[in-house]
């Protein structure tokens, strides 16, 4: 029997022929050694993290505890894992200061909440009796104050509009920031690679922009090698259909009703080398498929073959209720609106995530979390979630005042361009692979793939991950060990995740793949490029085929977006995705050792300091007035901390400070790297 479904405001949904059962009794999170390599973890080496901090910043006991004699020791470790979420750091302060409580008063721990706990914090536990007025005792009061204090500090800060992962995005941002400026700093391609990152990956709460060096050298000095075409004005692009068509959507296909008769192609395409596609389709629960030989052997249409497999041997066409032969005339009419000419984001890629999907749904820890109706719909938003893709991106289609961005307002244009178009196929004759789903389900799962297409866009990258990283380490450090996911939230932001890996998988596949990968997608940006010089555009970042750093970009690219990503995604399913974090670490050496040798620093030293490129970050009001908050909670701390610098500026520009500013000119000082206490 399956667990039920969850309706989308009410919890659990009402029984039907798709349900049966319970719901999961959730993700149980493991408790054992993680891998801690991303920037995320990592402390700038010119700050001497106090001990203080360091209690705050990890589960790992404090220094200046572990160096007393063992008679004095109370244990103030949060459990054998590090902790970076705000939200988590204050959770884990507080059942610290309740734990010292106990020690201090000798009270007993009530039955509802005693002082063991998972998370390592065992207050009394040890066993060691303090009294008042001893050395041992006084500086344990006078630790729990402090303590307190910056619980309460954080507290403070907190904005009733904000969630409490917003915490955790604002401050993954201010420390990406940080690591790309110093990235930043070590070359011009360092400085671009730097701007690409920022502008695809960091939501448009925060604009990332070449200041006045482009527009300068465009007006100043007219042998530019960037043309003016006059034709082509940027204000405006040439008129499409009207704004109430989606455009994109051809008209019925021929081939859509083409299945006549009762044997359907065993794949579901129609193929001379059957058994040969059949023996690759046989890995679809394989990591790093072959999904460059599935595309040639199933005659250009991999997504078909692989999404009605996949249905097939999850027996989804069952439980789901979905006709074989209408899914294949979906599926058909679906692919035929990838666009083909894309050297990227085609039907092929779509069939590599969605193969990708059906792995992560296989993981052992996911057993038995998910409904058919969701893994349905995880399954069907990975298919569609870049059809009808132009080839260009968000922000081009924004800067060009395209059509698809005046109708949705700027905001994931292309996302929810992919949505219409599917879901406007599913209109189709003989297409609606969900007409015999109840009104409840459909709306369930309509609102499902809307929530999981969304999230691809991946400048909503930064809030995903942080969203993530809050959930798994407050449930650690709560002591509960189990993500319940019993709402609707829950639920789907783990799935959202999922699928998000999935479209940023192919660091993580054999390199044989990655590479190819790479040489496809770095084409689609070049194609970009030559359009925007074509229409006397700004060239964006990476799109320049004759001024880019491939292998650069890619190590770039997996040290602040892959690779976090996927350790947070590792400390949810741990220990599943251990082989995919080691391919993933060697295919980012691999591109290390190809990144051609740095010119002598004398080339560098010789240009003006007033010639190189910087760029800055411009904060949104509200972001910028929490960011001056959480600065003058550092400040107040770090005057009562020895060897602690004070963070200065304020102000809605910050370049190069610790709220958030990203420059690629002089190095930052201690107090804008680290905020005392691991501050948000």
């Amino acid at each position: 029997m399956f667990p039920s479904v969850f309706d989308v405001e009410n919890g659990q949904g009402a029984r039907s022929p798709l349900e049966g059962g319970s719901p999961s009794a959730g993700l149980v999170l493991q408790n054992l050694p993680q891998r801690r390599e991303s920037f995320l973890y990592r402390s700038d080496s010119d700050f001497e993290m106090s001990p203080k901090s360091m209690s705050r910043n990890s589960s790992i006991a404090s220094e200046r505890f572990k160096e007393q004699d063992a008679s004095m020791l109370i244990d103030r470790s949060h459990g054998e894992d590090l902790i970076v979420t705000p939200f988590a750091q204050i959770l884990a302060s507080l059942r610290s200061v309740r734990n010292n409580l106990l020690s201090l008063t000798n009270v007993p721990a009530s039955n509802k909440r005693p002082a063991q706990s998972s998370s390592g914090r065992s207050g009394n536990a040890s066993g060691v009796q303090l009294a008042q007025g001893d050395e041992a005792y006084t500086r344990l009061a006078t630790d729990t104050i402090e303590e307190l204090d910056w619980c309460l500090d954080q507290l403070e800060t907190i904005q009733t509009h904000r969630s409490v992962s917003d915490m955790a995005s604002l401050k993954f941002k201010r420390m990406l920031n940080k690591e790309l400026s110093h990235f930043s700093e070590s070359s011009r391609s360092g400085n671009q690679i730097s701007e690409y990152i920022c502008s695809t990956f960091l939501d448009k709460q925060q604009e990332f922009d070449l200041p006045s060096l482009r527009v300068e050298e465009n007006t100043d000095h007219p042998t530019s090698t960037q043309p003016v075409n006059p034709q082509y004005p940027r204000s405006r692009s040439p008129r499409g259909p009207p704004m109430s068509q989606i455009s994109g959507v051809k008209r019925p296909l021929s081939h859509t009703n083409s299945f006549t008769g009762e044997r359907l192609p065993t794949f579901g395409v129609e193929t001379p080398r059957e058994d040969e596609l059949g023996t690759q389709l046989g890995e679809l629960d394989t990591w790093g498929i072959e999904i460059f030989k599935i595309g040639e052997l199933s005659c250009n249409r991999p997504l078909t073959c692989v999404a009605y497999t996949i249905f097939q041997s999850r027996e989804l066409l069952t439980s789901l209720m979905i006709p074989p032969k209408t899914f294949l005339n979906f599926m058909t009419t679906l692919e035929d609106h990838y666009v083909k000419d894309n050297p990227f984001h085609n039907s092929l890629h779509a069939a590599d995530v969605t193969q990708s999907t059906n792995v992560l749904l296989n993981t052992p820890a996911l057993e038995g979390v998910f409904t058919p109706l969701e893994v349905g719909g995880a399954l069907f938003a990975a298919c569609i979630h870049d059809v009808d893709h132009p080839g260009l991106t968000n922000q081009f289609l924004v800067n060009s005042s395209s059509e698809l961005a005046l109708m949705y307002n700027d905001e994931s244009v292309l996302e929810n361009h992919h949505l219409a178009v599917a879901f406007k196929l599913l209109q189709n004759q003989g297409c609606d692979i969900f007409c015999n789903m109840q009104k409840k389900q459909r709306q369930t799962l309509r609102k499902m793939v809307i929530d999981i297409v969304l999230s691809t866009d991946m400048s909503k990258h930064m809030s995903l991950l942080a969203d993530l990283k809050t959930m798994v380490e407050t449930k650690k450090v709560a002591g509960s060990g189990v993500l319940l996911l019993d709402n609707y939230t829950d639920r789907i932001q783990v799935l959202e995740n999922l699928v998000h890996c999935a479209d940023l998988s192919n660091p993580t596949k054999p390199l044989t793949l990655y590479k190819r990968w790479v040489a496809l997608l770095m084409e689609e940006f070049f194609l970009q490029g030559d359009k925007e010089r074509e229409n006397g555009m700004d060239i964006s970042a990476m799109c320049d085929r004759y001024n880019s750093t491939i292998e650069k970009s890619q190590v770039g690219f997996i040290d602040y977006i892959v690779h976090p990503l996927w350790e947070t995604w590792a400390d949810l399913v741990h220990p599943d995705a251990q082989d995919i974090l080691d391919t993933l670490e060697e295919n980012r050496d691999y591109y290390q050792s190809m990144i051609p040798p740095s010119p002598p620093p004398s080339a560098a030293d010789d240009i003006p300091q007033d010639e190189k490129i910087r760029f800055q970050v411009t904060l949104e009001e509200s972001d910028q007035e929490n960011l001056d908050e959480l600065e003058e909670c550092d400040e107040s701390e770090s005057r009562g901390d020895a060897g602690s610098s004070t963070t200065t500026g304020t102000g809605t520009t910050a370049t190069n400070a610790a709220g958030g500013g990203l420059a690629g000119g002089g190095k930052p000082s201690g107090s804008q790297n680290q905020a005392p206490h691991g501050g948000m």
